[in-house]
């Protein structure tokens, strides 16, 4: 097999830059070794920034985002038993929240992708990446028990962490840096009734917790819980009784409760690795950086890597211009760590940290206090929330 563009991974990173590829005339074939229904029924969370929503919309993908999504003028914050809405829409200009999970933006992608008559193969394994230093650069892997190789003008690894794209970057020449932080989130899926028009962030009693929504009928909640704990060790009713502490207010709200038909822990961590390309190699999404949940960044991160690999790809193909594909990696890390940035900053201001001070505590606090009081300050995280703008 031949193609202009090797893309591993059908995740968004891979899904998105095969679709924005093919936009502007450039061949890809995607490979990714799940099934495409393991792809599509791996339940995440979606936050989407606002130009995300736009560039779907452009795309011609936005129907069912609009139709089932959930959208917001902003988000509550939580401390002290008290709220404080964060008024995001005005702040930014118009700019709202929207809340669509990944596993829907994928399988809206995957559709389009396949209606196109694109290639994704799924369900492949043993990927690997070679010759990325030289102009012929290829993808071998195993389908079927047989092994295979694509022969591409580039390659791309939108394999996610654990993927062999960032492996192939010889590590004399790269540099990762990591925060592994002390606490990881308990998360749920419900059958209960909506309990807040818009999402809660709350740092209260035992620290953090977030109430977002799914449906009407479905609500995604997390609490903030020791990374290391066995899932077993959480009953229903001690989860519940969690979150009504720390979700609890003074004005007689409750939050309703339902039957859980789905919970686990994930540990939070921050992960960056510099550079994000070699030779013809481009990494993407969770291959070259990781962010902890809270900012809402992880998607609209990965996604922002392909619209600037894409316009990059767009002018080597048509306008034999290296430029902007030298500069790929430069050009993505400055918005990587603005997002970092921001991520930390909600993390460490919205959890317990039996690590730092009641000092370092009280200045959390303090934080949040700011937001309510500062509109320059309720304006930086509003700005950050939405997506800032590109360079």
């Amino acid at each position: 097999m031949r193609t202009q563009v090797g893309i591993v991974g059908a995740g968004p990173a891979g899904l998105f830059l095969s679709l924005l590829l093919h936009r502007a005339g450039i061949e890809s074939i995607i490979i990714e070794s799940r099934s495409r229904r393991d792809v599509e029924e791996t339940v995440r969370a979606g936050v989407l920034e606002h130009w995300v929503v736009e560039l779907m919309q452009e795309l011609g993908l936005g129907e069912r985002m609009l139709r089932e999504g959930h959208f917001h003028s902003g988000i509550t914050l939580q401390w002290n038993r008290e709220r404080h809405h964060v008024d995001i829409q005005g702040l930014t200009g118009g700019k709202g929240v929207t809340v669509y999970p990944q596993h829907e933006v994928l399988k809206d992608l995957i559709a389009a992708r396949l209606a196109q008559g694109g290639e994704i193969l799924f369900g492949v394994s043993g990927a690997a990446f070679r010759d990325v230093d030289t102009d012929h650069p290829s993808i071998a892997f195993s389908r079927d028990g047989a092994p295979e190789v694509i022969a591409c003008d580039y390659v791309v690894g939108a394999d996610g962490f654990h993927g062999p794209g960032r492996q192939a970057i010889p590590a004399s020449l790269r540099t990762e840096y990591q925060k592994i932080y002390p606490f990881g989130w308990l998360g749920i899926l419900t059958n209960a009734k909506l309990s807040w028009p818009e999402l809660i962030y709350t740092n209260q009693q035992d620290g953090f917790a977030l109430l977002s929504t799914r449906s009407p009928e479905v609500q995604r909640m997390y609490i903030q819980c020791d990374p290391a704990d066995d899932i077993a060790n959480w009953s229903d009713a001690r989860i519940w009784d969690q979150l009504q502490i720390r979700l609890g207010t003074d004005d007689g709200w409750t939050l309703t409760e339902g039957p859980i038909f789905q919970k686990g822990i994930i540990p939070l961590r921050s992960f960056v690795c510099e550079p994000m390309q070699y030779g013809r190699l481009f990494l993407a999404g969770d291959s070259a950086h990781i962010v902890p949940p809270t900012g809402a960044k992880g998607l609209n991160l990965a996604v922002a890597d392909v619209l600037v690999l894409s316009r990059a790809m767009e002018a080597q193909f048509r306008h034999n211009r290296r430029d902007l594909l030298d500069r790929y990696s430069a050009a993505c890390l400055r918005r990587v760590w603005k997002a970092e940035r921001f991520s930390w900053y909600m993390t460490t201001m919205l959890h317990k940290n039996l690590h730092e001070t009641d000092f370092e505590q009280r200045i959390h606090f303090a934080d949040l206090d700011l937001v309510r009081t500062s509109e320059a300050s309720a304006r930086s995280l509003a700005e950050n929330y939405v997506g800032l703008p590109f360079d």
